[in-house]
């Protein structure tokens, strides 16, 4: 075989395994019931740096409340309150979670609103691209679904949990009526 061959074949059986692998793997939930600290930019020193309220007890009792409200409860108009009265919408975690509640109840304007906004906060919060990908997957918008997916993996691989669940999502036919 002839380099050019070799090559090709290489790159094909490369592409073989990369679209395969996810089909042989688990979904798994995604998001933590601890928030990562906010991504730090000058303006946030500005204004007063909430990175300690990453620490701040009463922050975290609440952001652990609204978590379980919504992945243990499936109640998202309470966790839509409870996360907005921690007065931290604008950190990623808090408004993924936010955007998530909504896209569960079938709000999908509002439900974009608040994932817009997380990754104004936070371009590289993993969580959000997930959810933002479900999202375009629900809309039937596949190839938005697809560059959310190429996000995850740049930013952590194909390995994570993130990626996983969102190309096992993908992997189901469209029009299944499926919602994520």
């Amino acid at each position: 075989m002839n380099k050019v061959a070799t090559r090709v074949l290489t790159l094909a059986m490369f592409s073989m395994a990369v679209t395969a692998a996810p089909l042989f793997t688990k979904a798994y939930a995604a998001g933590s019931d601890t928030p990562s600290p906010p991504a730090s930019s000058s303006k946030d020193k500005k204004k007063g740096d909430k990175s300690s309220s990453i620490e701040d007890q009463k922050f975290l009792a609440g952001y652990r409340t609204a978590y379980t409200t919504i992945y243990d409860r499936h109640d998202y108009a309470s966790a839509i309150d409870q996360l907005k009265a921690l007065g931290q919408d604008d950190r990623a975690d808090v408004a993924n979670l936010i955007g998530y509640s909504y896209r569960k109840l079938g709000d999908y304007k509002q439900s974009q609103v608040w994932y817009e906004r997380a990754l104004a906060a936070d371009p590289d919060h993993v969580r959000t691209w997930q959810y933002y990908g479900l999202w375009a997957l629900e809309q039937g918008n596949r190839e938005q679904a697809q560059y959310h997916l190429n996000r995850i993996a740049m930013l952590v691989g194909t390995e994570a949990p993130e990626y996983r669940s969102l190309a096992d999502a993908m992997a189901k036919p469209p029009g299944t009526g499926l919602v994520y």
